[in-house]
């Protein structure tokens, strides 16, 4: 009688072992995730006349209420994205690199979607144009919707503006 459960406990302890060696990988790949900031360092904020540390015109801004009143009749992109979007950290190291290679006259204006460092304009924003996920792009000009996009990088971007 007791071969019989002999493997039966195998089975058991194999079972126990792949879901602690499986909550241990899911533990340790979530907690490296959410230790990753976004690099904030080159994203200038935006204002009257956001320039970046060279004092060139910045063309990828950081969010902030008074800054967009300033070019919000300005054609512009929204840019909805979230510190813990797994897609929107390397759009963003893009954005961040190659900004140069951002159409003159254009700026693109992070806003922070959907997570703890959202505050009450952000997500009054998000209403505004229907946003639903992060890495949602919003074209506008003179106030008025011209396309909406998800997903994407700097090339996608560039595309999206012709």
């Amino acid at each position: 009688m007791r071969r019989g459960f002999l493997p039966i406990i195998i089975i058991v302890i194999i079972f126990v072992m792949a879901i602690a060696v499986g909550a241990f990988y899911f533990l340790n790949n979530n907690s490296q995730t959410e230790s990753i900031s976004l690099p904030t360092s080159p994203v200038a904020t935006l204002g009257a006349s956001p320039t970046t540390k060279d004092e060139t015109p910045a063309r990828y801004v950081q969010y902030t209420k008074e800054g967009y009143e300033a070019v919000k009749n300005q054609r512009h992109v929204l840019y909805f994205y979230a510190n813990w979007c797994p897609t929107c950290r390397p759009a963003d190291a893009e954005f961040q690199s190659r900004m140069g290679e951002i159409p003159e006259g254009i700026v693109v204006i992070r806003v922070n979607y959907n997570d703890s460092d959202t505050d009450a304009d952000e997500e009054a924003l998000a209403s505004q144009y229907n946003i639903t996920y992060q890495h949602t792009f919003v074209l506008l000009e003179n106030g008025e919707v011209i396309k909406r996009w998800n997903g994407g990088g700097l090339s996608e971007l560039l595309s999206q503006l012709r």
